[in-house]
């Protein structure tokens, strides 16, 4: 019982409505009013012409001139247009030093045009630039907390294109599962066809449940969404493990399970140890002082004993079977690798 409870969840928690996205926005802008900590010009001609671009739409003709500042940064600007976004409203961005600039403290961006992927203007940026980071530096020593060369201008963008989108127009929806299961999916078409009470919710594949708003419902399709999406489920999975070998970190889902199967597992540990000696020549003699190596090698072997697995073990007996044999996580990667080979492990196995 426990257990079900733990896997229930809203279906709100589990599906995104078809329609209802955030959109990415991406620019690239001027970042002014540094103390010196911009691009270097020459090393940063991009930097240099977009300045000059910018000098020249304001009535500044510096073209064959010899441009000399630091305190103009290129940055790339980000933002992520939320769904049903309103003309007008604002929007938080992401600012990211794009040249050789060491720090965006004090900066303020000058109006940046944001782009969606189908080139269109959705937003405009301009603000003062908030960093979480910081930089100091004398002639012997250098300090750096952070990451000074990016940071974040909170309401910092103006939305000024909407995407049309009527979501409480629409007579049929797609939900679509962010984690696809064909059992899960199932559950939650049963779930808003029993609270419904006539046949709204069909699943059309492990991703997929279509909802069509029924004959002589009392509202639009977002009274339908609003229903329906505090409705629980109990969710479903596919046995898996989860391993990362380059930190060692091992995810184990609750239904893996492990037929009957012996293991064992032995370390061996060389140790390596480097004692020079300088030998020094008789008195009188010609001889020179020379360095004689000396190394000290020791082999120790930790053997453990056979240990078996029974068949169809629950994921905390594995876990407790395993530990009880001392082994580390990255032998434990090792292990369940070489179970999966002998077909004993039923679950997939997703190595990152």
């Amino acid at each position: 019982m426990h257990g079900a409870q733990a896997a229930a969840a809203r279906i709100k928690d589990i599906v995104d409505i078809e329609g209802v996205r955030e959109n990415q926005l991406v620019g690239y802008g001027l970042v002014v009013g540094l103390d010196g900590t911009g691009d270097s010009l020459n090393n940063s001609p991009f930097t240099k012409q977009s300045l000059q671009s910018m000098l020249e739409r304001l009535g500044v003709n510096t073209a064959g001139q010899n441009v000399r500042t630091a305190n103009v940064a290129a940055v790339m600007v980000t933002a992520n247009l939320p769904a049903f976004g309103a003309q007008g409203s604002r929007i938080d961005v992401n600012v990211a030093a794009l040249g050789d600039s060491k720090s965006l403290q004090g900066g303020t961006l000058l109006v940046t045009p944001l782009l969606g992927a189908d080139g269109e203007v959705y937003a405009i940026a301009q603000g003062s630039v908030t960093i979480n980071g910081f930089k100091a530096e004398g002639a012997a020593a250098t300090v750096i907390s952070g990451v000074p060369t990016t940071g974040r201008i909170s309401s910092g963008a103006l939305i000024e294109r909407e995407i049309a989108f009527e979501l409480g127009a629409q007579r049929t929806l797609r939900l679509s599962l962010r984690n696809p299961d064909l059992t899960t999916a199932r559950r939650v078409a049963l779930s808003i066809n029993d609270f419904i009470g006539v046949p709204t919710a069909v699943p059309e594949n492990p991703s997929v449940v279509r909802i069509t708003l029924p004959q002589g419902f009392n509202g639009n399709i977002v009274d339908l969404l609003t229903d329906i999406e505090q409705l629980v489920v109990q969710t479903d999975e596919v046995a898996k493990i989860v391993i990362d070998e380059n930190s060692g970190i091992i995810v184990m889902g609750k239904d893996v399970r492990v037929s009957s199967v012996a293991v064992a597992q032995s370390n061996l540990t060389v140790t390596i140890a480097e004692n020079p000696t300088i030998v020094q020549p008789a008195p009188l003699s010609n001889g020179v002082t020379a360095v004689q190596p000396s190394t000290q090698l020791n082999v120790a072997r930790k053997d453990s004993k056979l240990a078996v697995i029974d068949e169809s073990v629950t994921l905390q007996e594995l876990v407790d079977g395993l530990n009880a044999l001392g082994i580390s996580p990255r032998d434990l990667i090792a292990i369940l690798q070489a179970i999966k080979a002998t077909g004993a492990l039923q679950a997939e196995i997703q190595v990152m």
